[in-house]
């Protein structure tokens, strides 16, 4: 038997989160229940996109930092944003790379939906890939970027080669590093 959602309930819903209850039926046909948080308003098959943007020739990546209430900390990661009702991966990618770092770039490739933490949300995330033109930006530049009102975002360009040293000091620093960078240093480590 194959394991089936009966029913979902929403116990609380927010601007942006929904915390329900779901009803399922398990493998051994026994009724069983979970709670979740998911994302409110989605209309596509995933609500967000994580870009990995690599700047050629430099051989670097582009990282931010910004205080997520959540895990009350600053946190590294992969600039990303939710897309917008009838924006594609591809859209929302060259726009929220735009707005939380002023690079532009093009979109080399967007994964399917995944998801990061399924014990907790039905939330799909894209990894877009986008490249960036070094010569655009020479160096070291980061140029101004166009963030939210309510955003206070840090960008880093960091050396592939100098990335594991680069997180050793955000750590240090008392940052939180999003588990998607841990993947690409272990990924980088093989």
């Amino acid at each position: 038997m194959k394991p089936v959602i009966d029913r979902s309930e929403i116990l609380c819903s927010g601007k942006f989160l929904a915390y329900k209850k779901l009803y399922y039926t398990d493998a051994k046909g026994i009724a069983r229940h979970w709670e979740a948080v998911d994302r409110t308003g989605s209309t596509g098959e995933a609500h967000a996109v994580f870009i990995v943007a690599k700047i050629v020739p430099d051989n670097e990546i582009i990282l931010v930092r910004q205080f997520r209430p959540p895990a009350g900390k600053l946190m590294v990661e992969f600039p990303a944003g939710l897309i917008d009702p009838g924006e594609s991966a591809a859209e929302t990618a060259i726009r929220e790379l735009y707005e939380e770092t002023g690079f532009a770039g093009k979109v080399l490739s967007c994964t399917a939906g995944g998801y990061s933490s399924p014990g907790m949300t039905g939330e799909s995330i894209i990894l877009a890939s986008m490249e960036i033109d070094g010569n655009a930006y020479p160096d070291a530049v980061i140029p101004e970027n166009h963030q939210e009102e309510c955003e206070s975002i840090e960008v880093f360009r960091v050396k592939i080669s100098a990335l594991a040293e680069f997180i050793r000091r955000m750590e240090e620093d008392g940052c939180g590093i999003d588990s998607k960078i841990y993947t690409v240093l272990a990924f980088l480590d093989l």
